[in-house]
C-alpha cells in the first residue's frame, strides 16, 4: 500500500522529467566551480545540490497538481492524473509539497549564503508559473525562467556569485524550455481556447507557436556557443558535445509541423532529454578528465 502511495507521488510530479533540469544543474555547479575557483565541484556539494532540486523539483510539481486540479479534471489529456482521477487528495499534496520546501531550504542552508538568500526568489518562481496560463501567453516564457534557475542555483550554490557566464548560461536553459514548452502547448490549443487560457499556440496559432519554439532554440544554440567563448576552461568535447545538441534541436523541429503532431510528444521527451544529458556529459568529459589526470 505505502509503495503505491510513493509511486502514485512519482508519477504526479513526473520524476522521469527530472532528467531535463537535474544535469544543468550539475553542469553549472561544474562549470560555475571551475571558472571560478579551477577546481571541481566537490561531492558534498554535488549532494546537497541534488536534494535541493528534488525539494525544488517536488514541491513544484506538486503545487501545478494542486493549482490546476480543476482544469486538469476537464482536459481528457489530463483527466487521469492523480487529484483529479481521486488517486491522490489535496491534504496529501499539500503536506508532500510542505516536506519538499522543508528539504529544499535544508539543502540551501548548506550551501553559500547567497544561494540561501535567493531562495524567496526561487520559491517565489515555482509558485507563481503555475499561475501565468491564466492571463498571459508568454507563461512559457516564466516557466523557462523558473527551469533554468537549476543551472544558475548550482552556479550560486558552489561559487556564491553570478558572472556573466552564469546570465549566459541561464538565459540559454531558460530560452530552451520556453522553446520545447510551446512545442508542448500545441497539442491542448483547442482546449486552452475553449476554457480561456492562455498560451502561445492558443494566442497566435501552431504555426507561428512553432516558429517562435524555432527563435527559442536558435537563441539557445548561440547562447550555449557564447558560454565556450566566456569559459576558456572550455575545449572541442564541450563544442562536440553542443554540436550534437543542435542537431538534436533541429531534428526536433523537423519531426513536427502543424500538419502533424503525431510525434509531439518525441520531440518534447525524447528529443530535450537526450539534449540535457548529452550537453552536461560532453562537458563533464571536457572538465573532469582535465582536472582528474
Amino acid at each position: 500500500m505505502k509503495w503505491n502511495k510513493l509511486k502514485l507521488f512519482l508519477e504526479m510530479i513526473k520524476f522521469e522529467h527530472t532528467i531535463f533540469a537535474l544535469p544543468f544543474a550539475f553542469m553549472g555547479a561544474l562549470v560555475g566551480s571551475v571558472a571560478e575557483f579551477g577546481r571541481l565541484p566537490e561531492w558534498a556539494e554535488i549532494g546537497w545540490i541534488v536534494l535541493a532540486m528534488v525539494g525544488a523539483r517536488s514541491a513544484a510539481m506538486g503545487l501545478n497538481r494542486v493549482i490546476d486540479k480543476t482544469i486538469d479534471a476537464k482536459n481528457p489529456r489530463t483527466a487521469g492524473r492523480a487529484i483529479p482521477a481521486g488517486l491522490l487528495n489535496s491534504k496529501e499534496v499539500i503536506v508532500f509539497i510542505a516536506v519538499s520546501f522543508v528539504l529544499l531550504f535544508v539543502a540551501t542552508a548548506n550551501l553559500s549564503p547567497l544561494a540561501m538568500r535567493l531562495l524567496p526568489v526561487a520559491v517565489f518562481m515555482l509558485v507563481f508559473y503555475s499561475y501565468t496560463k491564466r492571463f498571459t501567453w508568454t507563461c512559457h516564457f516564466i516557466l523557462g525562467l523558473t527551469i533554468a534557475l537549476a543551472p544558475l542555483g548550482g552556479w550560486v550554490a558552489v561559487t556564491g556569485t553570478i558572472s556573466l557566464p552564469a546570465i549566459v548560461l541561464y538565459a540559454s536553459v531558460a530560452l530552451w524550455t520556453a522553446g520545447f514548452d510551446i512545442i508542448y502547448a500545441c497539442q491542448d490549443v483547442e482546449f486552452d481556447r475553449k476554457e480561456g487560457l492562455y498560451s502561445v499556440p492558443s494566442r497566435f496559432g501552431v504555426a507561428a507557436a512553432l516558429w517562435t519554439a524555432r527563435a527559442c532554440h536558435l537563441l539557445t544554440a548561440v547562447g550555449l556557443f557564447i558560454l565556450f567563448w566566456l569559459v576558456p576552461a572550455l575545449s572541442w568535447w564541450y563544442l562536440a558535445g553542443i554540436v550534437v545538441a543542435y542537431v538534436l534541436l533541429w531534428n526536433e523541429h523537423r519531426i513536427v509541423s502543424p500538419r502533424d503532431l503525431s510525434k509531439l510528444n518525441t520531440a518534447f521527451f525524447t528529443m530535450n532529454g537526450t539534449l540535457s544529458v548529452v550537453v552536461f556529459g560532453f562537458t563533464l568529459l571536457d572538465l573532469a578528465v582535465r582536472f582528474l589526470w
